[in-house]
């Protein structure tokens, strides 16, 4: 088996042919599978088989990678790399075989054991264990789906509508068609009854409203509901990107003017209501006063000062008598507190 492994390390490339180091490792397997059945027992691993020999197989990869002749015959060398490999797998698999769970004397048991709920009711161990967060994804899971459903809703009342108000617009302009020729010589299994100006809208017309319809509800899901750009809807859709925007638009104010009239959407309106009454709208602060160089009047300080003219002299004359009345000034004023 040296010589083998030998000739293997002598002949092997870095970086080249994989089925070359493969051949080798396949003959060394075959070789030693009798003591790979061995350890695999006596490591208890019978119930893991295809497992341990999965990791057997690793061990010959790295005990021919590895191998060092000076140090130990390969035999041994592969013994201790197969013990190492199936060691590690037991601990993995088994947890009680480890030392700190012999001091406990931890034991194995299955998920799927039976066991009995505090009402006496039988099911599985798997089944006890609590998810913590089983819960909030639940609520999660289910306000997504209500949120698409709403979505659909409103989209297709939206659409609804559209199609609506379509349809009305071209049965008035049906009525105020005149027909080119007389119907009647086209139809003569009409009835005498009939009317020709009380004819449904056109087929042709009706059809490429209902195409129009289509478009617009897919251009306005990928827009609102999956985020695509207008460069790809306009790809798509061979309309441009202001057509897009305005499509876009005005199915929002639509469906924003339904959450409020359409009571089927009356707990959207609430939620809606609800988030605009706890984020009140700031008012826009009040200009100030422009400022003023003379004091400000009626203050009260102002209101206790009084002036007044003092009386005239007897003895002396009024030197400003002959003055026009707008031209006269006292000679003094007296103020009083």
């Amino acid at each position: 088996m040296e010589e083998q492994v030998g000739s293997h390390r002598s002949n092997r490339q870095e970086k080249g042919d994989g089925c070359r180091r493969e051949r080798p490792a396949s003959k060394t397997y075959a070789v030693d599978e009798k003591n790979i059945r061995h350890f695999i027992r006596q490591y208890g691993l019978v119930a893991h088989y295809e497992d341990a020999e999965q990791v057997c197989a690793i061990a010959v990869h790295r005990a021919i990678e590895a191998y060092d002749p000076t140090k130990a015959t390969f035999t041994t060398f592969l013994n201790w790399q197969i013990r190492g490999e199936l060691q590690s797998l037991r601990f993995r698999l088994m947890t009680d075989q480890r030392p700190s769970a012999r001091k406990v004397d931890a034991v194995t048991i299955s998920l799927h054991s039976a066991a009995s709920t505090p009402e006496g009711e039988e099911t599985s161990l798997e089944a006890l264990i609590e998810d913590e967060g089983a819960l909030e994804r639940t609520e999660f899971s289910a306000a997504d789906y209500l949120a698409q459903q709403t979505c659909e809703k409103l989209l297709d009342a939206y659409i609804d509508s559209e199609r609506r108000t379509g349809i009305e617009q071209l049965r008035k302009r049906a009525r105020a068609r005149k027909p080119a020729r007389d119907i009647r010589v086209l139809r003569p299994d009409l009835p005498a009854s009939f009317r020709a100006d009380l004819a449904g809208p056109d087929p042709v017309e009706l059809a490429k409203l209902h195409e129009r319809l289509e478009r617009d509800r897919a251009i306005i899901e990928r827009s609102l509901f999956s985020r695509d750009t207008q460069l790809a809807l306009s790809l798509d859709t061979s309309l441009t990107r202001e057509r897009i925007r305005q499509i876009v638009r005005r199915a929002s104010k639509h469906m924003a003017r339904l959450v409020h009239t359409d009571p089927r959407f009356a707990m959207l309106a609430e939620q809606v209501g609800a988030e605009q009454t706890r984020t009140p709208t700031k008012r826009p602060a009040s200009a100030a006063a422009p400022a003023s160089i003379l004091p400000a009047m009626h203050q009260p300080h102002d209101r206790k000062v009084t002036v007044s003219q003092p009386a005239q002299s007897a003895t002396r004359p009024n030197d400003n008598a002959k003055l026009p009345p707008v031209a006269a000034h006292p000679p003094s004023s007296r103020v009083s507190l």
